[in-house]
């Protein structure tokens, strides 16, 4: 490796993306298209950085496996930061054996934080807990440590482990720390925001308020808890899922949002068949659904009748609310994840969202027409993300006088 080629590299290892390029801009040889690729990821060209860095890999020789390999391990990064998730997993799984073979564990063990990283975005926590275990991060240096930390505080989030969430938070600030990049820094403090910010509505006799994660993780603990974030009615206990029974969802939210009154029979078949008028079919289906429902919840809560409807009440007393996303409609799956700042593809967002393709599109469609998404692009590379505040004064923005100077 030649002397400009290895100051390119550190100075891509301390964040200074500038002084790699200025080393190694005006070269095409293998080794540089490839660290040009990684500084234009960092700079935040991806649609540059992703080419250069397949020209690199076509460059290396046949012998050159090791480098092959990191190339296809940073274009896997670029696909995820750029939430192109269809890009094929089972080449960085190839990628991360030639390097683990080679002796290569830092970047190793850099493609199964990737793929974990993957895993936790398309929600197969399973998996992404069992390879999180089974991954080594002990020869990670402080960068990728930090990663490998915030890939545990994601999975302790979802998971609703606020306290360890906290922990491998803190452990990646100390990494990031460590190594001295201001971006990296940044990046985990954003993460970290998530655990003082509201996560969803509780709904409590008739009263209604945002609440924290830990709010909601000390919720499940001591009350019934019908879950309208991932459907399922939640006791201290057992968990109770009726995300594929959605009429019987919608009969247990409506007890529980009138717990401890009850909810005459005219509103449970609204709520649960959307019908205007209820007749002697729909009272006689209704009966048929409590019954379901009084199964279902039978170790939890018992459905009772009463004059004009039905109540609910939990087993040994206790109270029972309503856990609720913070912004409810048609589209709010799609819309949470636009509004993590990034721009998603429609194929993308069906991955995640375990939809089809054509009904992801329809809701971008219907997002777009209400100005709560926008799209940038054409054809393949058309991407969606959240519209940008409205109003705000940019020429404030500029450096220089005014034109009226």
């Amino acid at each position: 490796m030649d002397s400009l080629i290895t100051a390119a590299a550190l100075a891509l290892a301390s964040g200074d993306a500038l002084g790699a390029l200025k080393r190694v801009a005006l070269r095409d040889d293998a080794p540089a298209l490839a660290l040009r690729g990684i500084a234009m990821a960092q700079l935040g060209d991806l649609v540059r950085a992703k080419a250069l860095l397949k020209n690199a890999a076509r460059a290396f020789g046949p012998r050159e496996a090791v480098a092959r390999a990191r190339c296809v391990v940073a274009e896997a990064e670029i696909a995820l930061v750029s939430r192109d998730l269809t890009w094929p997993p089972k080449a960085l799984d190839a990628a991360s054996k030639v390097l683990e073979a080679h002796g290569d564990r830092v970047n190793s063990a850099h493609a199964g934080n990737i793929a974990i990283r993957r895993l936790v975005l398309i929600g197969r926590l399973d998996e992404a807990e069992q390879s999180l275990a089974a991954l080594d991060p002990t020869p990670l240096p402080p960068p990728l440590r930090a990663a490998h930390e915030l890939v545990a505080a994601g999975i302790a989030v979802r998971r609703l482990r606020t306290e360890a969430a906290r922990a491998a938070l803190d452990r990646a600030r100390l990494a990031a720390r460590q190594a001295g990049m201001p971006v990296l820094t940044a990046e985990v403090e954003t993460a970290a925001r998530v655990l003082d910010l509201p996560a969803a509505r509780l709904i409590l006799r008739g009263d209604e308020r945002p609440l924290l994660l830990a709010e909601v993780e000390a919720l499940f603990s001591r009350t019934l808890v019908v879950d309208a974030c991932r459907h399922v009615v939640r006791g201290p206990s057992a968990v109770v899922p009726l995300g594929s029974r959605p009429v019987l969802f919608a009969l247990a939210r409506a007890l529980a949002e009138a717990w401890p009154s009850d909810v005459s029979r005219g509103v449970l078949i609204a709520r649960a068949f959307r019908g205007k008028h209820a007749d002697e079919s729909h009272r006689a289906r209704l009966r048929v659904e409590i019954g379901r429902l009084r199964t279902e919840l039978a170790g939890l809560a018992a459905v009772s009748a009463t004059k004009r409807g039905f109540t609910l009440s939990p087993h040994g007393g206790g109270e029972i609310a309503v856990l609720a996303p913070l912004v409810e409609g048609p589209h709010a799956a799609v819309l949470a994840f636009l509004a993590d700042g990034e721009a998603w593809s429609s194929s993308a967002l069906s991955i995640a969202l375990g939809a089809s393709p054509r009904t992801v599109q329809r809701a971008l469609d219907s997002l777009a027409g209400e100005g709560k998404a926008q799209a940038i692009g054409r054809g393949r590379a058309r991407r969606w993300m959240s519209p940008p505040l409205s109003g705000f004064p940019t020429i404030l923005l500029l450096p220089g006088p005014l034109p009226s100077d």
